[in-house]
């Protein structure tokens, strides 16, 4: 690596590897410390970083994980699997329902309506219902016991 402070930022000598990838059309040079491994392998670690990476990057746009909520090996891996519990499962009552709506979709609904006492596939359809009380009837009521009735 040539540049004015390269050095500075990393005193340590560093390997260049040039990588040509013919599904792609594409030259990628990687930079590694390690001058053990073959450049295949250096390429191929980089190319699963890269998958990681784009696992990751998924995971945000689909599971709504917005932040973790610990640091913990066990706590990240604990939350992304049940974010990919839940979505596995909406994709299961999707199917099963044969719902058209989006998971997405499906996921927003579902989070504001967590409370709602309504069937799923009247939930997550666009069918309309004529029966005006049926909304009163779905709604829970936090207060029905207190006054004894």
């Amino acid at each position: 690596m040539t540049g004015a402070t390269t050095q500075d930022a990393y005193p340590q000598p560093l390997r260049r590897v040039k990588y040509y990838d013919c599904k792609t059309d594409k030259t990628f040079n990687f930079f590694t410390n390690n001058f053990a491994i073959p450049a295949q392998t250096v390429a191929d670690l980089y190319r699963s970083r890269w998958q990681v990476e784009l696992f990751f990057k998924w995971i945000k746009q689909h599971l709504r994980i917005k932040t973790f909520f610990g640091t913990a090996e066990n706590a990240v891996k604990s939350q992304i699997w049940i974010a990919i519990s839940v979505y596995v499962l909406i994709a299961i009552i999707k199917k099963r329902l044969l719902i058209k709506t989006d998971l997405y979709t499906m996921l927003q609904i579902l989070s504001l309506t967590l409370f709602e006492k309504m069937p799923l596939n009247q939930l997550l359809t666009d069918r309309s219902y004529n029966d005006e009380d049926c909304a009163m009837r779905n709604q829970l009521s936090l207060f029905d016991n207190l006054t004894g009735q």
